[in-house]
C-alpha cells in the first residue's frame, strides 16, 4: 500500500535503529498515557498560556484577524476571521506542538517524540522537531492522505503507516513510546498542546477590540480549551461558543454529563473534529469557560467552505470552515449586530475532496439542482427539454435518460437532470417553467432551502432565525415560501 513502510507484518518496523512488531498487541495496562489521565486531570493555567506565547514568539506566524466585508453584510455580523490556515503546516496544530518540544528536558529532546495523528498535529510535530533538532515518529491510519504522508516525510519526521483508524495508530504510538522512552505526545489534550493552542486567543484579543463572541470548532477540545482560557481570563464577558458537527458531537454530550462521554463517531465532512472521546485535560479545562454549544450539519459545512473560497479566497478545511458554518446555519441569531470573532483554523484539504464539498455546497444554496422529468421520446422531445432549460439561462451540467423502467406510455422517456442555477430564485423559475410544461416533474430534495421549508410548519424562533441570518438562500423566494407554509 502507498505510504506503508517497506517491511512485512511479521518483521515490524524500524523505529530509531531498532526493530518495533508491528503484530504485537499491546496490553490495556500498557496504553496508558500519564499525562492524560482521566482519574487526574490538570487544569492549564492563563500562566500557562502566557509562557507558551513568550517561548513560540519566533517560531510561529501571528496570523491575520482581519473583518470579511462581504460575509459581514451577508450575515449581518461585524465577523472577522483568525487565518490560522496561514500557518507554515496550514493549521492551528504548531502553536502546540512547537511549545511541547521545547518543553522537553534536554534528555528528551535527544530520545525524540511519538504520535499518533491522521494530519495536522504529525505535520506539526514533523515540521517544528525538524526545526528544532528533536526527533519525531508519527503513527498515520492507513485512511491518511497521502499527501500529508509524504508532506510529514518531507519534514524530517520518520512516519509508520499502521492502522484501520485512529485508535490503533494511537495504541501503537504508545507502545513504542514505552518501549523506546520517547516522549507521547496527544495532538488535542497534553497540558502542553493546550496552553500552546491558547496563544491563539492571546492574539485574537489583541489583534481584533471589543470583541462580543468568539466561535471555536471543537474536536478534542484542545483549541478551545486553551483559547477560550486566554480570553475569558482577560475579557470575561466574552462569548464563548463551541461548534462541532452533528455527526460527532462529544464535547456537547460531554456538557450535558458534566464528565467525558465517549460518542459514535460518524464519516464528516469536518474529519478532523470526529474525536469520539474528547480530551480529559481539554474538558476539565474548558468547561467553565464555554457559553454555548451548537452542532451542525453537513450541509452547511459545505456551504462554509463554498462561501470561503468565493468571497474571501480562501481554501479552508471541513473542521476549520465549521464556525462559519453555524452562522449560515442560523443557528446564533443572537449575534447578530455583534462584533464576532471565527477561526478558521486549518487548511489541509486534498484537491478531490475541496471538489466535492464545492459541489455539495452549490447543491446546498440551490444553485447545483437535480430533477426528473418525463418527456416525450419521439424526435424533438429532448430537445424541447433543452430548449426550456436554455431559455432561461440554465446550465446544463448532466442528463441520463431511462426508457425500460418506465410504466408510463412507450413512447415516453424519463429524463434525469443535473442543472447549475445562478440562485435559489432562478432554481424555483426553471421548476416552474417545468411544470407549466409537463405533467410529471419530481424535483429533487437536494437544497438547504427546501429542507429548511419542509421543517417549518409556523411561524416561531426557527423562522425569524432563517430569516434574520442573511444568506442568500433564505432571502426572496424562500421567505415568501416559509410564509406561506406557516
Amino acid at each position: 500500500m502507498p505510504g506503508e513502510e517497506a517491511t512485512s507484518p511479521s518483521e515490524g518496523v524500524m523505529v530509531n535503529g531498532h526493530l518495533e512488531k508491528s503484530n504485537s498487541i499491546p496490553a490495556e495496562e500498557d496504553l496508558f498515557d500519564p499525562m492524560c489521565d482521566p482519574d487526574n486531570p490538570i487544569v492549564v493555567k492563563f500562566q500557562d498560556v502566557s509562557a507558551a506565547a513568550y517561548k513560540i514568539r519566533n517560531g510561529i506566524e501571528r496570523t491575520p484577524c482581519t473583518k470579511s466585508v462581504q460575509l459581514s453584510a451577508l450575515t449581518g455580523i461585524d465577523l472577522h476571521f483568525k487565518k490560522e490556515f496561514l500557518q507554515q503546516t496550514g493549521s492551528f496544530k504548531e502553536r502546540g506542538a512547537r511549545y511541547t518540544l521545547m518543553a522537553l528536558t534536554k534528555e528528551q529532546k535527544q530520545i525524540g517524540v511519538v504520535a499518533a495523528s491522521a494530519g495536522n498535529h504529525a505535520l506539526a510535530l514533523s515540521y517544528h522537531g525538524n526545526q528544532l533538532g528533536i526527533p519525531v515518529t508519527v503513527v498515520m491510519p492507513i485512511i491518511a492522505p497521502l499527501m500529508k504522508v509524504n508532506l510529514c516525510r518531507q519534514y524530517g519526521g520518520n512516519v509508520i503507516v499502521k492502522g484501520a483508524d485512529i485508535g490503533v495508530s494511537r495504541a501503537h504510538a504508545l507502545k513504542i513510546a514505552k518501549d523506546s522512552g520517547m516522549v507521547y505526545i496527544n495532538g488535542y489534550d497534553h497540558p502542553h498542546i493546550l496552553a500552546g493552542q491558547g496563544t491563539m486567543g492571546l492574539e485574537i484579543v489583541e489583534q481584533v477590540s471589543d470583541i462580543d463572541a468568539v466561535v471555536i470548532p471543537i474536536g478534542g477540545g484542545g483549541l478551545i480549551a486553551g483559547s477560550a482560557l486566554a480570553i475569558k481570563s482577560l475579557y470575561p464577558s466574552v462569548k464563548v461558543i463551541g461548534v462541532e458537527s452533528e455527526r460527532c458531537a462529544g464535547f456537547t454530550e460531554s456538557m450535558k454529563a458534566g464528565k467525558v462521554v465517549t460518542v459514535g463517531a460518524q464519516s464528516t465532512l469536518a474529519d478532523g473534529l470526529a474525536v469520539p472521546t474528547v480530551g480529559v485535560n481539554a474538558f476539565a479545562t474548558a468547561r467553565n469557560y464555554i457559553d454555548q454549544m451548537v452542532t451542525v450539519g453537513e450541509e452547511f459545512i459545505a456551504l462554509a467552505i463554498l462561501r470561503l473560497v468565493e468571497m474571501e479566497k480562501a481554501v479552508v478545511e471541513g473542521a476549520g470552515a465549521t464556525g462559519l458554518a453555524a452562522v449560515l446555519a442560523g443557528l446564533l441569531p443572537e449575534l447578530k449586530g455583534k462584533r464576532v470573532v471565527i477561526p478558521l483554523c486549518g487548511g489541509n484539504i486534498d484537491t478531490t475532496v475541496l471538489g466535492r464539498c464545492i459541489e455539495r455546497g452549490l447543491a446546498a444554496d440551490g444553485r447545483l439542482c437535480r430533477f426528473v422529468v418525463t418527456v416525450s421520446d419521439r424526435p424533438g422531445g429532448i430537445a424541447e427539454l433543452c430548449k426550456i432549460i436554455a431559455k432561461l439561462g440554465v446550465s446544463l451540467k448532466d442528463i441520463f435518460h431511462e426508457r425500460a423502467w418506465l410504466t408510463s406510455d412507450i413512447f415516453s422517456v424519463q429524463a434525469k437532470v443535473v442543472v447549475e442555477t445562478r440562485d435559489w430564485d432562478h432554481a424555483m423559475e426553471l421548476k416552474q417553467a417545468l411544470e407549466q410544461k409537463y405533467s410529471r416533474v419530481i424535483w429533487g430534495q437536494n437544497t438547504m432551502a427546501e429542507m429548511l421549508i419542509q421543517h417549518v410548519s409556523s411561524p416561531g424562533p426557527l423562522l425569524q432565525d432563517l430569516q434574520a441570518s442573511g444568506d442568500v438562500f433564505f432571502r426572496g423566494t424562500l421567505d415568501k415560501k416559509l410564509m406561506k407554509k406557516s
